[in-house]
């Protein structure tokens, strides 16, 4: 199982993702960085572990205030090894973007005409199912087309980000029961790693992380085990 922490920008700085209520995340206090600069908090995450992918997520722009567009390119450009996962809302088209920049599909931001097109991206992209508690936010079209989905798919629980209510298994579990051909991604509400060694052994492909690195729940030693 591959662990990506995940970094959430708004207004040019990292912030604290909780419960999905991005207009009262503050900026990111972190034991890894002294800064919340974008720079120095990959810097400081790549220090603590050598981490293959990590998620950006850009809240102006999925909030249509904006974007970090210029922040998440200097990144890509500085640190060429790290695939960056990043979600913008629905992206324009994949040729202007660097090699390292995989482009977020999430459903919150999709509409009828971006399920149609979304063959378009099973190569390139990664599909996130966004859910706030039981309610999907998407169109309903997405999920009668399963055969639309690409390879991989997060499965955002966005009400459990930065909550320390654990994962949501039973919503992973049907999931993971009804589609095995895909690889899927938790997200939101890990803990500790007791969460990750049950993660793993439910077959889930990845998961991501982020309040437990940054408050030191979740070491180095225990990433080192999904290496």
């Amino acid at each position: 199982m591959q662990v990506v922490p995940v970094v959430d920008l708004k207004n040019g700085a990292a912030v604290h993702a909780v419960k999905g209520q991005r207009d009262d995340y503050r900026e990111l206090r972190s034991r890894l960085c002294d800064s919340a600069a974008p720079m120095a908090v990959v810097e400081g995450l790549l220090r603590f572990y050598p981490f293959r992918c990590i998620y950006l997520a850009d809240l102006n722009a999925l909030t249509g205030q904006g974007d970090n567009r210029a922040a998440i390119n200097h990144l890509a450009h500085q640190f060429p090894c790290v695939e960056f996962w990043v979600d913008q809302g629905w992206p324009d088209n994949a040729t202007n973007l660097p090699a390292n920049l995989i482009p977020i599909l999430g459903s919150e931001s999709m509409d009828t005409a971006c399920v149609r097109q979304l063959a378009s991206w099973q190569h390139r992209a990664i599909l996130s199912l966004d859910f706030f508690g039981e309610r999907y936010s998407g169109p309903s079209e997405l999920l009668e087309t399963p055969q639309s989905w690409p390879l991989r798919i997060i499965l955002m629980t966005l009400g459990r980000v930065g909550s320390g209510a654990g994962p949501d298994w039973p919503k992973l579990q049907r999931h993971l029961h009804h589609y095995p051909q895909h690889r899927w991604i938790a997200a939101g509400g890990v803990r500790h790693a007791e969460d990750l060694s049950k993660l793993a052994d439910m077959g889930v492909w990845a998961c991501l992380i982020a309040s437990s690195l940054h408050q030191g729940a979740i070491t180095a030693e225990n990433l080192s085990v999904y290496a």
